[in-house]
């Protein structure tokens, strides 16, 4: 592809070097929520065959198959419902909220209980071109593991929790063997990962980021699996992947702006000049993208926006260095920044005769309603945030309280109300239990504020004696207010009697 013909159409296809960079975007986000991420785990962990086109056909398979077993009086095979029965599991039961867009239209939403549930439910279109969200999770998986070693160890142990085993709730195990007999194939078997980058160790050391936190939270809510039943515990997993999810997304987002920063300043002959200059400039050492209380999507979309004009700067001086053969390798780690850094800076005045700067503020000008989030990826990366941290806007007035691990909610009853940074009731008994994971002693809230930075929620601890979070926290039982305790208030563990799976 050449840069003239990137010029034409910037966002259809990138340059070998940005799309195959283990920091890429990939796979870009689209509407979900966190039952559709959990489904898609699902499949991306153990069920072979069942992929996200799949799923809405299956949904209406399903529904054929009760309807004719139903007029023949029959059941399949293992089965225990008659077809009455399991047509009210499905959609009684175990049905999950439809958004008030979708209140007429008729398919198969359930909540993604046991496993055998995203063979026919969870994607995130009702077509056949969903995304597949699991694989969000499984890189993110990677890239908060310190190899590649711990990473399958944790893609393991996840796969084992997931799987509905006899120490697993009497219901679950029922749904689990239910579902088999009337949705038989595919079975749920481990799968390989397919996944190969893990973060250089180099850029590793002393970094906080959202992935590594989520890596290392997996195996606390895994540890806390035997303390509650099946639904309590997929709902616990459910609020850490939610809010994992949109922080590695955004902290992706700045990643991308910090490296178009260093090669925007390469042209001008600026730019790092030694690989601890290059690791200073593109990983930050303290993120943060909400502030507990306080409107959430602004932030968001500035950065989306930034994310998008950083594809375009980087995109666009690849192809240019390859007009002049200037070969290189990729955009993984901080030495491949420098390295970009170091050929820019070598031909500078060959790209600038190129126009490479003109030709990006026209690109730019030219897309300014993609660069502002009105549609396509930087529209698809808003839409994604606000359905997975949000609390879901449920169609049935009966199902309004399904949701718990929110961590956005709406200022208002209005459609208009702006999404603020408020968190669930499961969210707090999650992040408060992880938090406190491996900790001997008492604990005070700024070990709570700490946790929450680590995914780039700010919250100032001694703030939280006095708003909505402290609110909550006295509410579920989860603090104690003690005057010889730093801000007064001391964390009590949800599940003490849990032990880290995970080192």
């Amino acid at each position: 592809m050449s840069l003239a013909r990137f010029k034409e159409e910037p966002w259809r296809t990138s340059h070998p070097a940005y799309q195959d960079s283990g920091l890429a975007m990939s796979p870009a986000p689209e509407y979900a929520s966190s039952e559709v991420l959990l489904s898609s785990l699902y499949r991306h962990l153990g069920l072979e065959g069942a992929t996200e086109r799949t799923i809405p056909q299956r949904g209406r398979e399903i529904d054929k198959d009760v309807l004719w077993h139903r007029d023949r009086h029959r059941k399949p095979e293992g089965a225990v419902l008659d077809p009455d029965a399991f047509h009210m599991l499905l959609h009684s039961v175990l049905e999950s909220p439809k958004l008030p867009n979708q209140s007429s239209k008729r398919f198969v939403q359930v909540t993604p209980l046991v496993p055998q549930t995203a063979v026919f439910s969870g994607s995130a279109r009702l077509s056949a071109n969903s995304w597949p969200a699991g694989a969000l999770v499984r890189r993110m998986i990677w890239l908060g593991s310190r190899d590649k070693l711990e990473a399958e160890a944790t893609w393991q142990a996840l796969f084992d929790a997931l799987a509905v085993v006899d120490d697993d709730d009497i219901f679950a195990r029922f749904l689990q063997a239910e579902i088999e007999a009337w949705a038989p194939s595919p079975k749920w078997g481990m799968l390989s990962a397919n996944e190969q980058f893990t973060l250089d160790i180099g850029d590793q050391r002393d970094l906080s980021y959202p992935a590594r936190r989520f890596a290392r939270d997996l195996g606390s809510v895994i540890a806390a699996k035997p303390a509650m039943t099946r639904r309590q515990w997929t709902s616990l997993l459910e609020a850490v992947l939610r809010l994992a999810a949109v922080a590695h997304v955004t902290w992706t987002c700045d990643i991308h702006a910090r490296t178009w920063s260093c090669v925007r300043s390469a042209l001008d002959g600026g730019g790092p000049k030694d690989i601890d200059e290059a690791r200073a400039a593109v990983f930050p050492r303290s993120f943060q993208f909400l502030s507990y209380g306080d409107r959430a999507l602004p932030g968001m979309k500035d950065r989306a926006s930034a994310f998008l004009q950083a594809r375009l700067g980087l995109n666009a001086t690849l192809w240019a260095l390859d007009n002049v053969q200037e070969e290189g390798h990729g955009l993984s780690s901080a030495q491949e920044v420098l390295d970009l850094c170091d050929r820019v800076r070598r031909n500078a005045a060959a790209l600038a005769s190129m126009g490479l700067g003109a030709m990006l503020a026209d690109v730019s000008e030219r897309e300014t309603r993609t660069l502002l989030c009105k549609k396509g990826i930087g529209s698809n990366i808003m839409e994604f945030a606000r359905h997975v941290l949000g609390q879901r806007q449920a169609a049935s007035a009966i199902l309004r309280g399904y949701d718990q691990g929110f961590i956005l909610r709406k200022r208002g009853a209005g459609n208009g109300a702006p999404w603020i940074v408020g968190m669930g009731p499961v969210a707090i008994l999650a992040l408060v239990h992880c938090s406190l994971a491996g900790a001997t002693g008492p604990r005070s809230v700024r070990r709570l504020s700490q946790h929450l930075s680590a995914y780039g929620i700010s919250v100032d601890h001694r703030d939280i004696a006095t708003n909505d979070l402290g609110h909550q926290l006295r509410m579920l039982g989860l603090v104690l207010d003690s005057p010889d305790a730093e801000s007064g208030m001391l964390l009590v563990p949800p599940f003490p009697a849990t032990r880290q799976v995970l080192a």
